[in-house]
């Protein structure tokens, strides 16, 4: 299997019944109800498959405790283990929906409201759940058989699956829901149609019913079909197999973000004069574009090249590019300076730029040498979760809710060490912070906000007046947060 220091998405979901409300875990005495309208924290349930057997399913709440049915279908969701009455079979039906059945008692899970059980002998619609992924939607797609990954092929126009490491913006693929339904969208705003094309509004043609075999998702089209790659360079779209095989299978992986550097010399970082790093190119290539790996625990980064090596620390503070496999000499601390950033090799000393370009960890301090501009190249689209939901459009006002169970995409414009964030569209208006630390977005004029990527797939963003964007109590995003608390980072 390609590394790409990823591994797959842990799949998380929403399950809904006939009536369109959705399973929840309620805190009080570890109840669950079919009664919430939307897709929030309590409505989140994760995926888990047995060892020993990958049909057998458990079903995890947010509050890390399973779903279970005794013998008499009475439903409960206070067991801290998988024990013999939390198990389940999934059985997908030809819409989409699946039926959840017991497995130790071979009845199916269903009901409304605070009336669930799982006692019913046959299938109705009262025990059908759609399921809607509570993942966020951005991700690298790879081909179980394959072992490649899904990009945008700008010379074909095609989604092809032929990349080892899902390299660049064009390996960026963006899962939105509609009633039931998923389409693939690229990095250019194009959606996925079953005949391989490539089309600006989506339709019958890009929508697909998500389905699950043995932990890997399936794609089905209208006509029953299912999404493989075909021919040599793994062209996405639908193919002849009237039921998923493991041409059919793709795993999620989270995507990385990617960086260019820009030294105090106005040249990009490279790889390209060999392994020695150095800041010596005028342009924007694979050669000079590097994945951001955040160590979960130490929360410092190792750099990706496109070959597949990391940076590393060597003799006298050099820093190339051989390191095959991460270890303390490959982790970097990153400094967050405003539009600028400081990096800090595993010495203690600061990377700085010599005359030649050459990069070498050798100083205590930062001045002008050792200060880089860093550039996000994959979230041209952002669609930003925090720990209360998506950030999106406010219904009735110019501000933004941070939590709610959908999302907005914004627009990502990279200027001079800042972005200017933009909603989406031909008119699409910016973002700014109000004389009340309310973020709005109907600014006519871009105005700066800086990114810090400070942990595992989640990030801070800096307004002008110095502080951080954070969701309040209410939902609402404001730009007034001192510090970076968990209700100011962002899943990106």
């Amino acid at each position: 299997m390609p590394a790409n220091g990823s591994c797959p998405l842990k799949l998380q979901f929403g399950l809904i019944n006939h009536e369109g409300c959705y399973l929840t875990a309620e805190a009080f005495g570890f109840k669950v109800n079919a009664s919430a309208p939307s897709l929030k924290k309590k409505q989140i349930w994760t995926l888990e498959h047995d060892s020993k057997d990958a049909q057998i399913v458990y079903l995890r709440s947010h509050l890390r405790r399973y779903l279970a049915s005794d013998k008499d279908g009475k439903v409960t969701c206070e067991s801290d283990g998988q024990n013999s009455d939390c198990r389940f079979l999934i059985v997908p039906q030809s819409d989409g929906r699946w039926a959840l059945q017991s497995e130790q008692h071979l009845r199916f899970f269903g009901g409304s409201q605070d009336y669930l059980s799982c006692f019913a002998q046959v299938i109705t619609d009262s025990e059908l759940w759609a399921v809607h992924l509570a993942l966020h939607p951005q991700a690298n797609l790879l081909s179980v058989a394959r072992k490649r990954y899904a990009h945008l092929s700008m010379e074909d126009g095609e989604i092809s699956v032929d990349l080892n490491i899902p390299w660049g913006v064009v390996a960026l693929l963006t899962l939105t829901y509609q009633s039931g339904k998923y389409c693939l969208k690229t990095c250019d705003s194009r959606f996925l149609s079953s005949d391989g094309k490539l089309l600006t509004q989506r339709g019958k043609a890009t929508a697909y019913t998500l389905e699950l075999k043995s932990g890997k998702l399936a794609f089905k089209d209208f006509e029953g079909k299912y999404l493989c790659p075909m021919g040599p360079t793994g062209t996405l779209r639908s193919g002849r197999c009237p039921k998923p095989g493991k041409d059919e299978l793709f795993d999620l992986e989270e995507s990385h973000p990617q960086v260019v550097f820009m030294a105090a010399n106005g040249r990009y970082v490279s790889i390209r004069q060999g392994v020695s790093l150095a800041a010596n190119q005028e342009d924007e290539t694979d050669m000079e574009t590097f994945q951001m790996e955040i160590d979960k625990e130490t929360r410092k980064c190792a750099f990706r090249t496109s070959q597949g090596n990391y940076w590393t620390l060597v003799s006298h503070g050099a820093i190339q590019s051989t390191a095959t496999e991460v270890s303390s000499n490959t982790l970097f601390g990153i400094e967050w300076l405003g539009h600028k950033v400081a990096i800090k090799a595993n010495n203690g000393k600061f990377i700085c730029t010599k005359k030649n370009g050459q990069l070498v960890a050798v100083c205590d301090s930062t001045g002008e040498n050792e200060q880089f501009t860093l550039k996000l190249i994959n979230r041209p689209i952002l669609i930003l979760r925090g720990e209360n939901g998506f950030i999106c459009h406010h219904k009735n006002s110019n501000t933004l809710d941070a939590s709610r169970s959908t999302y907005d995409i914004f627009t990502l414009q990279f200027s001079n060490g800042a972005y200017h964030i933009q909603g989406q569209g031909v008119d699409g208006h910016f973002w700014y912070v109000n004389s009340a630390g309310l973020v709005c977005s109907d600014g006519e004029v871009p105005e700066d906000f800086t990114l810090e990527l400070l942990e595992h797939r989640r990030l801070a963003i800096r307004a002008k007046n110095g502080r951080y964007l954070r969701g309040d109590q209410g939902g609402t995003l404001k730009g007034d947060g001192l510090s970076v608390s968990s209700s100011a980072l962002w899943e990106y």
